[in-house]
């Protein structure tokens, strides 16, 4: 069979399916531009930094092709040679205003390690004639100290896992050894930790508060309803950083809260609860925050379950309370995960109000993460702490994945 144009029929069918399918590509192109550049090419970013360590190699390039050469496991400090090289990065370092770089890329695994470069840079341009390594050693003794060279060494490569070590709590030590790091400074696995039990713990309280109320939506008069929808989606008309706020002007010991309790004589003046900056202030400020994100998905759920189910189950014999756990509840799983993950995702996530609620003991490991990025300038670090979080989130949604299964998640 052929067309009216002669071609074959099977021919004309398959040139029309490619034409549909050029048309749906061209038509999705937009939106996979806008993930490219909006979501994998940050993600992808995030974590080369986590491992990328050209700022040796880049600022000190004549130093770290020499030592490769010298055996780091040995007694001896490398040749004059090495010594030399090094003296005439640091002059070109200096003069080109990057000597700051590898001082500071250093200094977050050997302490010191900035002041010694900057020290050296500023009398780099009066060392002059071999020996260079007495040269050198004449402006600071620590450069007779094996343990920097070694790291040097180390560093020397373009790719490392210190940044990985240090997100866990462990180090390289002079020899290359991986060791814990010492007592004051392990606070990652700390935080990782206190991370995910409280954003469970606030996902929890969050199902427990909006299912009571996503029910009486789904169930009340569509006037009584719709009252209810406008209270719960009011907070979104407010700031996020107006709500938080609010929260350490009712909670805070001298707060509006307190001032009821000793009005009432429920506590003395001076028994004063302290119920900010800290974990229960961050309890209760991100449950404010994340309840709405809970009662929605619950809600669209919730609304399109018939009422007959619970009349028919109660006219089988059951009781209310059964009716409702061995009937409804089961129906309404679907809101249930898609809640859950909503809610336990963006807790995971947030910085800013544990950062001002939730003091030494109420803040999360995303508050670090904001401090070395926006503070201490270690995106190394903070590149590493990222992606093992986001690790952490996508073990957790595969998790879910399987025992509940994500085809059962819906949004209404």
């Amino acid at each position: 069979m052929r067309t009216a144009d002669g071609v074959p029929l099977k021919i004309s069918l398959r040139r029309a399916q490619v034409r549909g399918r050029i048309r749906a590509l061209l038509l999705v192109l937009p939106l996979l531009g806008f993930l490219l550049v909006a979501f994998l090419l940050p993600i992808g970013d995030m974590l080369f930094r986590g491992v990328d360590n050209r700022i040796v190699a880049s600022v000190l390039p004549g130093t770290a092709a020499a030592i490769q050469d010298w055996n780091p496991n040995g007694a001896e400090l490398p040749d004059d040679a090495v010594f030399h090289a090094l003296v005439l990065d640091i002059r070109a370092a200096f003069e080109e205003r990057t000597l700051g770089r590898v001082g500071r890329r250093l200094n977050y695994e050997k302490p010191g390690m900035s002041s010694l470069f900057r020290k050296t840079g500023r009398r780099a341009a009066r060392i002059a004639g071999p020996p260079w390594r007495d040269r050198l050693v004449a402006v600071d003794r620590r450069w007779a100290d094996i343990d920097i060279w070694r790291l040097i060494h180390r560093e020397s490569g373009a790719l490392t896992g210190s940044y990985f070590l240090a997100s866990v709590d462990l180090r390289l030590n002079d020899r290359g050894e991986v060791v814990r790091q010492p007592e004051p400074r392990r606070i990652y696995l700390t935080l990782f930790v206190r991370t995910l039990w409280m954003s469970g713990a606030i996902t929890l309280l969050c199902l427990l508060l909006a299912y009571p109320v996503s029910y009486l939506m789904a169930t009340l008069p569509l006037r009584i309803s719709n009252l209810l929808m406008i209270c719960v989606l009011l907070p979104f008309w407010t700031s996020l950083l107006v709500r938080t706020t609010s929260w350490i002007a009712l909670l805070q010991t001298e707060g509006v809260l307190n001032d009821l309790l000793v009005f009432a004589g429920l506590i003395p003046e001076d028994g004063r609860l302290q119920m900010i900056h800290n974990k229960f202030g961050t309890f209760v400020a991100m449950v404010h925050i994340l309840l709405p994100f809970m009662i929605l998905p619950l809600y669209s759920v919730m609304k399109t379950i018939p009422p007959s189910l619970m009349r028919a189950a109660r006219s089988l014999g059951a009781t209310p309370f059964t009716a409702f756990v061995r009937v409804y509840m089961p129906n309404t799983v679907s809101g249930v995960g898609a809640g859950c993950i909503m809610v336990f995702i963006l807790s995971i996530g947030y910085y800013i109000t544990p950062a001002l609620v939730g003091g030494r003991t109420g803040t999360f490991i995303s508050n670090f993460i904001a401090i070395h990025v926006s503070e201490t300038l270690n995106w190394g670090l903070a590149a590493a702490l990222g992606a093992l979080l986001l690790g952490l989130v996508l073990a957790l949604y595969l998790l879910y994945d399987r025992i509940v299964g994500i085809d059962n998640m819906k949004l209404g």
